[in-house]
């Protein structure tokens, strides 16, 4: 009934992102300087409904402080806006609290825009007033076009331009770039896909004194200077590297976090398979957090285990998501892959939106009950979100609150998920678009601001390129920039204990060059009453020879189970030597002690690693999603060994079922066979042994669940079934399991019945969607006449899983939007939900959706129904013209019926 675009409008090439153009309306006065923009013809062929920009037609505009709502204790201030910058699309804090801007003024289809190319500027509070009244150019190139990263270390600023991670050093410390005598060079390069949004993104500084970024899943092929190649791909944008293996012995796909020396050498892929993660954060715990952004409504907030994938590619990087989701599961399960072994969990998965920068708050100007505040934005929702992470077992609790928005009604505007493009507003509290956060030196937030009605598809909207960065404080609230004489030991010390990350980062290498003459003062450091601050000092001491380790060792003993994990990270970032260390924690009380033990053994040798394994495995059930992935992800290439060390001598519980399917070793086959036929077993565990033979990339694996297939009364049947055909597209293609599925009289794919199901095409309307809008609905009929959807949608646990599943989805919808999807379903139909015509050769005509390719295909139909058609026997497909779902005429629907439908979905109930 409803089109899925109207759902959840996805362009599956121009993918949600972020980022869109900048904001606003108030006049500009006319200047001589007409910023970032040269009068006269464009260096590019512009979109003909985008006029040649002239700054001194353009209103800009802002929105006011009264417009945000923020907690309670805090007032939001502007600190600059537009001519002072323009797009602002990534920003960073000096030590002298200035504030650099990366711009985006050529961003996407308005390339060329700035003739002379996009450019990192600086702003600076120079009279103390909490406001910027400097603004100037540090560099521009026209090989920049909306570099989506900034970070800036003393006079170093890294600047992240895809294809490349751009190093400038102003030697002379003038804060302009000039090549006569400051120095450019490449500082890691082979990010692909310039001028997109799923590339590469920020760099920042982890505690480790290691430098932190991130990729999205446009791909890469990058070596760092000490020569070791990555190569990671995946089926977005048919990227050639999906599935090779890195120099590093693994395979990654997709978006990638990864961390290198200050200097270039040793890169580690830190976590992958993302879609498009736009920032991350490194806390100084050593604790990793990220965001995402959705393909449909499933972004997400998430805690990175080291070595994790978050599942949005499969595992050889060749096939989406959708391509392999399973019956009954909802879309953030199959997105993101949450029932497959060797998949880590989540985290806060939020539905649409567009997530871009993010910061952690450790300490400042907020107060000390803010410590260890995370804070991402959203510009899809027009909001910075904000979580105190908890921890969970091996993982965090992610409870999440806006910490900043314009918009609390619930109704977005102009994001994919939404309508996008067909859904903008001129509604000024849908228009805020935080492209970036971070926390400055003088221990308040700022947000930057790209400002437009758009976010989302690689679009943007106004033609001003205005921009805004906000101050976040304590009400009364009187700023102080500290100053941090760098050349001083107690210029550094105090650095280190700075609020924001990249200056804690310039203390950290000008300490550890002094060597251990400093340890005196950091052992001090040790001992603050703020832990995060505290903590930083063990990092640095673990680097400063065998007395800094010794040091970083007595926190293995603490009671305090954050200290040994600080401890054990501070050591681990320190030597490779730790497998006595790692040996004594096996047995730790604190599951994240032991999760951070099992991702240091990924790469240890086999036979100093496996005990150790065996021992941390006694620990685990299947409880702990975080730990059991984080001890799979310590077994990687060691399973089938740690399997077997494992094996009970009798009958398995369901904690080694678990373990099993998170190992899936071939070596298990005969095993679960015998688990998945034992009718003495729930339908439950016999299911997890099928599921965990379907991951087996073994013929022995594919043969055992063709003989599970016989038995036609088995509870998990249809499960065995679904496997085999969709495992014969993949994975076990080459096993002949359509041959052997007829030679066992199991399924003959050529002779099975088909049935015709057509759906009939939209008959004009005899409803307006303006007529609709003008009528108040009635919630309480509308939850009676909403089950008319249940043939093609899930409503409260009922109903079919053929169109999306509607469980909460009007909630962020406004009416227009809810009633158009109901009276024209085929006017917008996205990604995921097109229909698809097939005739066969004996004249069956089935319309549905084709949900897996090859020798078999499953075709799902109105109602749910699932066919299984043989590739040999179809006649002739083509993409249908409409929607699959039936119209609010269809289904014998008035105007004031609509209404009602409206209303009810607008609830939420």
């Amino acid at each position: 009934m409803l089109n899925r675009s109207n759902l959840l409008v996805v362009l599956a090439l121009a993918a949600p992102m972020a980022l869109l153009a900048a904001n606003p309306d108030k006049p500009a006065k006319a200047k001589k300087d007409k910023g970032p923009f040269v009068a006269g013809k464009p260096a590019f062929t512009p979109d003909p409904e985008t006029p040649e920009f002239d700054p001194t037609k353009v209103k800009a505009d802002l929105l006011v402080p009264s417009a945000f709502k923020v907690p309670e204790e805090f007032e939001i201030t502007v600190w600059a806006t537009s001519p002072q910058l323009y797009n602002p699309a990534n920003m960073d804090v000096d030590a002298a609290g200035r504030i650099w801007v990366t711009e985006g003024v050529n961003y996407r289809r308005h390339s060329g825009r700035s003739r002379e190319g996009d450019c990192v500027r600086v702003l600076q509070d120079t009279d103390g007033d909490g406001k910027c009244d400097k603004s100037h150019v540090f560099v521009r190139e026209k090989e920049l076009e909306c570099p989506l990263g900034v970070a800036v270390f003393d006079n170093v600023i890294f600047v992240s331009n895809t294809p490349n991670i751009i190093k400038y050093t102003d030697v002379n410390r003038d804060l302009k770039f000039d090549p006569a005598v400051d120095k450019r060079e490449i500082f890691l390069t082979g990010f692909e896909q310039p001028q997109h949004d799923h590339s590469l993104h920020s760099v920042y500084a982890g505690p480790d004194g290691r430098l932190y970024f991130s990729n999205g899943n446009c791909g890469a092929l990058f070596s760092d200077k000490s020569g070791t190649t990555f190569r990671i791909g995946g089926a977005y944008l048919n990227n050639p590297y999906a599935g090779a293996k890195s120099d590093d012995g693994h395979v990654y796909v997709g978006g990638f976090t990864a961390s290198v020396d200050a200097d270039g050498h040793k890169a580690k892929i830190l976590g992958y398979n993302y879609r498009n993660s736009f920032e991350g954060v490194r806390t100084s715990f050593g604790d990793m957090f990220l965001n995402d952004n959705d393909d449909p409504p499933a972004c997400r907030v998430s805690h990175l285990i080291e070595g994790g994938s978050f599942g949005f590619f499969s595992r050889d990087g060749k096939r989406q998501w959708r391509a392999d989701k399973r019956p009954g599961q909802n879309i953030p399960t199959a997105e993101w892959r949450q029932e497959d072994p060797g998949i880590i969990p989540a985290g806060d998965v939020y539905g649409g939106g567009a997530p871009t920068g993010m910061c952690f708050y450790e300490n400042g100007a907020l107060g000390e009950k803010w410590n260890g505040l995370l804070l991402s934005c959203e510009t899809g929702r027009n909001v910075v979100f904000g979580y105190l992470p908890k921890p969970e077992g091996a993982g965090f609790k992610l409870e999440r609150f806006d910490f900043c928005t314009t918009n609390t009604s619930g109704v977005f505007k102009g994001s994919d998920f939404v309508g996008g493009a067909n859904n903008l507003s001129d509604e000024r509290h849908t228009m805020f678009r935080p492209s970036d956060v971070c926390v400055g030196t003088d221990g308040a937030i700022y947000v930057s601001d790209w400002f437009d009605k758009r976010t989302g598809g690689h679009q943007d909207t106004d033609e001003s390129c205005s921009g805004t960065i906000y101050r976040i404080a304590p009400k009364g609230f009187k700023p102080k920039i500290p100053v941090y004489k760098l050349d001083t030991v107690e210029g550094q010390l105090a650095a280190l204990q700075s609020p924001a990350t990249n200056v804690r980062q310039v203390a950290f290498t000008r300490l550890k060059a002094a060597g251990d003459v400093n340890m005196p003062a950091l052992l001090k450091l040790r001992e603050n009453a703020n832990p995060y601050i505290a903590a930083r000092a063990v990092w640095l001491l673990a680097q400063l020879g065998e007395q800094g380790l010794i040091t970083a060792r007595i926190w293995l003993e603490s009671e305090d189970a954050t200290k040994r994990l600080v401890g054990l990270r501070a050591i681990r970032a320190a030597t490779n030597d730790g497998i006595d260390i790692y040996s004594n924690l096996t047995t730790d009380l604190s599951p994240m002690v032991r999760s951070e033990v099992a991702v240091a053994l990924r790469d240890v040798p086999a036979e100093q690693s496996v005990p150790l394994l065996v021992k941390l495995s006694h620990h685990i059930d299947g409880g702990d999603r975080s730990l059991l992935e984080a001890w799979g992800i310590g077994c990687e290439g060691k399973e089938e060994a740690v399997w077997k060390a494992l094996k009970p001598v009798g009958a398995w519980n369901d904690d080694f079922a678990h373990i099993t399917w998170r190992l899936h070793p071939a070596a298990a086959v005969p095993d679960l066979q015998k688990r998945a036929a034992d009718n003495q077993l729930s339908a439950d565990q016999r299911k997890l042994a099928l599921d965990t033979l379907a991951f087996i990339p073994e013929a022995s694996a594919a043969a055992a669940v063709v003989e599970l297939a016989k038995d036609k009364e088995s509870p998990i049947h249809a499960d065995v079934l679904w496997w085999l055909i969709k495992r014969s597209t993949d994975e076990w293609a080459s096993f002949g399991i359509a041959e052997n599925l007829k030679k066992e009289g199991i399924f003959d794919p050529e002779n099975a019945k088909l049935i015709t199901i057509v759906t009939p095409a939209a008959i004009p309307s005899a409803v307006k969607v303006e007529e609709v809008v003008k009528l108040q609905g009635n919630a309480k009929n509308g939850a009676q006449l909403v089950t008319r959807c249940v043939m093609c949608h899930q409503i409260n646990g009922q109903g079919v899983e053929f169109g999306p599943n509607l469980e909460g989805w009007g909630r962020s919808q406004p009416s227009e939007i809810i009633a158009q999807a109901l009276i024209e379903p085929s006017k917008d139909i996205a990604h995921g939900y097109e229909g698809m015509e097939i005739v066969t050769k004996d004249g069956v005509t089935i319309h549905g959706m084709v949900l897996t390719e090859g020798d078999i295909m499953i075709v799902r139909s109105m109602g749910g129904q699932n066919q299984y058609v043989a590739k040999s026997r179809i006649k002739s497909r083509r993409k249908l013209d409409h929607s699959m779902m039936l119209s609010a005429t269809q289904l014998g629907l008035n105007a004031q019926e609509v209404a009602d439908i409206v209303a009810y979905l607008r609830s939420g109930k």
